[in-house]
């Protein structure tokens, strides 16, 4: 690249060459028809022809048109930088639609800012319109490949008007192969115009924030300015106005079209001097009527300048309450409040959720913002607000701008667990569930499965206590047995010791609880009674029925024939 004009070297010194980022002002996107470029579309580097030499096309104007001033009465506050109101208008809209579609690449305004302030000066000197389009065409050098960038004709001359060889063309200086891709509506006319500075400004955001970069990140900013022009000190300019321009800026009004080769005189020219007239010495001269002097006209009454959206009010309560994994009852809504007091309508509004910990999101398709654009009242309400699975919570940020400054009101939102649900029923389940249970005395209970379920459905996190029970004295009711004076079944506590009584762990996801062993050592035979019950009073009765071991009959040894005596002889 060719060393930068005098004006705009000079100018950088005055500013710090720094990267660092601020925040950018998500408010409302405009955008209403979609670029070109697709979010995913691939990051373009400095070998990408929009970072070729391709000349400088701004004028060098005066320093009152290149830094213009902003009056005292200016909304930037001391010391801010003056920038066309068009342009500043198109880059802060460029922004909010590129925060909308690509929140992850925190792109500011005062980025493309920069650029325009490189680019062009911010359209300055070909005429700016309120529409974003200029008296005069802004076109570059004729990348010819004379001292510049060769790049054969990819537009037919319908952006640069040459149909042999590109020019970078419009307020931000696309090249028109680059534009064809990332093209982009700025004001909603449904054109996409390099020649228009807000569909350039907003092709450039895209451009910038292409392969998924993040801005607020140093080493991916430096190559995205890169991308746009490969050079170094274009870089430090660029970051040097984005600098200057964060640390205030304010519209002024659009400077008229002129023609500005060269820094112009600064001195008025001396008027040419009459030669005075002979008198004639044949006749006197007549006396002149004196001409009457004009009376001044009288100065334009200047228009009264349309409202503006002035602020926006919250509608119902900013507190916003769910249950995981449901709707959101109240439907966040606010107004949006003109100047003069009248209801703000067509107005692009961003409803954002910021901070969230919860996984909440808007729609059917998931999103984590919405545009909503205001109703003849004002009004934009969101829909389809949905708590995520997490209990936690979240900011639902709401935004919208003016050409000065950014409104915004923002929502809690507060998620809450969904409550378990509560078991109705506890069945035994296991393998051996259509049997009764049954142990020789002296043997244990063991492998005995009980499912708590709702509705038929499984319910995890169910405790039950296992408990020996017998009937109250009438007979009405189970009760508890006396721990000192059972002789019946008893379970092992965590120290080894018996218990008639057990707080068994909670059901897992399956809903299954196995009961620990149960002995029956020293036991008389008979039938015994444990009770499973949940804290709500969900029952179920186990009969365990002892048998006796079977005896063995006593062995009785063999007797001895007795013996005969012989007979004497």
């Amino acid at each position: 690249m060719k060393p930068l004009h005098r004006h705009l070297v000079n100018t950088s010194r005055k500013v710090l060459c720094t990267a660092a980022l601020a925040a950018s002002l998500t408010t409302a996107a405009v955008v209403t028809n979609t670029p070109t470029a697709d979010a995913g579309e691939s990051e373009p580097t400095p070998d990408s022809p929009q970072a070729n030499d391709r000349g400088d096309a701004r004028l060098d104007l005066p320093d009152p048109l290149a830094d213009p001033a902003v009056p005292p009465a200016g909304a930037g506050g001391e010391g801010a930088s003056g920038i066309p109101a068009t342009a500043l208008d198109a880059y802060r809209r460029a922004e909010v639609s590129v925060a909308a579609a690509l929140p992850g690449c925190k792109l500011p305004w005062q980025l493309l800012a920069g650029i325009g302030r490189v680019e062009s000066v911010h359209a300055s000197g070909y005429g700016l319109k309120a529409d974003g389009y200029t008296e005069k065409p802004i076109r570059g050098p004729r990348l010819d490949g004379n001292g510049f960038a060769e790049v054969k004709d990819t537009d037919k001359g319908e952006f640069d008007g040459d149909a042999v060889y590109d020019r970078a063309v419009g307020p931000m200086q696309f090249i028109p192969s680059t534009w064809a891709t990332w093209g982009a509506d700025g004001n909603g006319d449904s054109k996409r115009d390099p020649n228009n500075i807000y569909d350039a400004a907003l092709g450039a955001g895209l451009y910038l924030c292409a392969g998924d970069r993040n801005l607020s990140d140093q080493a991916q900013l430096d190559r995205a300015i890169l991308s746009y022009n490969n050079s170094r000190e274009y870089v430090n300019t660029v970051v040097g106005y984005m600098h200057q321009y964060q640390n205030g800026a304010a519209g002024v009004p659009n400077p008229p079209v002129g023609n500005y080769p060269t820094p112009p005189v600064t001195t008025l020219p001396t008027p040419s001097q009459t030669k005075p007239s002979t008198p004639s010495t044949s006749k006197p001269t007549p006396t002149p009527t004196p001409t009457p002097t004009p009376s001044k006209p009288a100065e334009p009454q200047k228009p009264t300048p349309a409202p503006t959206l002035a602020k926006l009010e919250l509608l119902g309560s900013p507190q916003l309450k769910a249950e995981a994994g449901s709707a959101f009852g109240a439907v966040p809504r606010i107004k949006a409040v003109l100047s003069d007091g009248k209801p703000a309508a067509a107005k692009p509004i961003l409803f954002e959720l910021k901070d969230d910990t919860t996984g909440s999101f808007i729609g059917a398709e998931g999103k984590t913002f919405l545009v909503v654009e205001t109703d003849t009242e004002g009004i934009a309400a969101l829909p389809g607000l949905k708590a995520g699975a997490k209990a936690g919570g979240f900011t639902l940020r709401v935004a919208a701008y003016n050409t000065e400054t950014q409104l915004t009101v923002n929502f809690t939102g507060t998620v809450t667990a969904k409550p378990a649900p509560v078991a109705d029923k506890l069945t035994r389940t296991d393998a051996g569930a259509a049997q009764p249970l049954e142990v020789v005395a002296g043997t244990s209970f063991t492998g005995v499965q009980v499912t708590a379920t709702a509705q038929d459905k499984a319910v995890e996190g169910t405790q039950v206590t296992a408990g020996l029970v017998e009937k109250n004295q009438d007979g009405s009711a189970w009760v508890p047995v006396d721990p000192a004076k059972s002789k019946g079944p008893w379970f092992k506590d965590k120290d080894g010791a018996k218990v008639t009584s057990l707080l068994l762990a909670p059901t897992g996801a399956d809903g299954k609880i196995a009961l620990p062993e149960l002995f029956t050592t020293d036991v008389a035979p008979g039938t015994y009674h444990l009770r499973l019950i949940t804290k709500d009073n969900v029952v179920l009765i186990l009969d365990l029925k002892i048998t006796a071991a079977p005896t063995t009959p006593p062995t009785t040894p063999p007797t001895t024939p007795p013996t005969t005596p012989a007979a004497k002889q």
